[in-house]
């Protein structure tokens, strides 16, 4: 049930102008043409109704500029060595959720800004998922259980987060929209380390599952009744792994808290937008990839409580 983005070719964009525009003109009197027959044939190429609203999640390092220059040297490298093993962590501890994904589908869905960027994915419960997970790794950064040596001459890295909800589409091999355009906004006006969600991925929660608070309350039985999850092989409720939201209750693992305030507005295009602000804890275990009997149950919050306006 993957969506598939509108995807827009460079060539056939250039062609349909060729034939319903001139490329070049440099007469003495400039005249500004009719253009109603172009506006019809790029309103039915480009057809705004075939667009889908996806989920983006934006990731950034937290005051990047503040390290030195051989530590910002350094953290792209750490950045894609806690990317890839969150990709492992969501493919084979949340297999369910998940079971539409590979690496590689993941890793082209990714926009690089250096320093973070920009997941697409097809609901906003995949890009919380998948948040989760990121943070679950950086807290294991952060504690020395991953690379400690790199962490001793790093230090301690810190992340924030924004989740939109809206339509983007492909240009090429690059991605633009809406979702993309707003989750930079909000990353650039957040000037503390939270997780920030627009008004969309907001409702989205409010009608799949009555409230994000909910998801403290959600077995992944659950889950497979929202209606973008329903034709999911649930082979993989019955014998995969499902980490984040299990198949019972507990307040020992998965997702034990979850918190959600209105904080503010941006402008997005001609309307003001509103923003929560999302705090989770998260109780999962960790391990070593070549030791896993040996794990450490580990408490993470994704976001924190502070309030202050965006």
């Amino acid at each position: 049930m993957s969506k598939r983005i509108k995807r827009m070719q460079h060539e056939q964009l250039l062609e349909l102008l060729r034939k319903f525009d001139t490329e070049s003109i440099y007469e003495k009197v400039t005249k500004i043409p009719q253009s109603d027959d172009l506006y019809r044939e790029m309103e039915s190429y480009i057809n705004l109704k075939a667009f889908k609203r996806v989920s983006v999640l934006g990731i950034d390092i937290y005051r990047y500029g503040l390290y030195t220059h051989l530590e910002q040297t350094m953290i792209p490298a750490l950045f894609k060595i806690l990317f890839d093993k969150t990709i492992r962590l969501c493919l084979e501890n949340n297999q369910f959720v998940f079971q539409h994904y590979t690496k590689e589908k993941i890793e082209k869905s990714f926009i690089s800004t250096g320093d973070g960027g920009f997941l697409i994915f097809d609901t906003p419960l995949h890009s919380l998922f998948f948040a989760i997970n990121f943070e679950m790794m950086v807290r294991a950064f952060n504690a020395y259980h991953h690379f400690p040596k790199l962490r001793n001459i790093i230090g301690s890295i810190s992340l924030r987060y924004a989740v939109t909800y809206d339509t983007i589409f492909q240009y090429d091999n690059n991605y633009y929209g809406s979702a993309i355009i707003n989750n930079a906004r909000i990353l650039e006006k957040d000037s503390l380390n939270r997780c920030l969600i627009d008004q969309r991925t907001y409702e989205w929660f409010l009608t799949n599952i009555d409230g994000i608070e909910n998801l403290q309350t959600y077995t992944i039985q659950d889950i497979a009744n929202i209606y973008e999850f329903t034709r999911y092989d649930k082979e993989y409720i019955k014998s995969g792994e499902n980490d984040i939201i299990n198949t019972r209750l507990s307040r020992y693992s998965g997702i034990i808290n979850s918190d959600i305030l209105r904080i503010g507005q941006i402008q997005s295009k001609e309307m003001l937008m509103n923003i929560f602000n999302l705090h989770l804890q998260v109780t999962l275990y960790a391990y070593a990839d070549n030791k896993k009997e040996s794990k450490r149950r580990i408490t993470v919050s994704l976001g924190n409580l502070n309030t202050s306006g965006i």
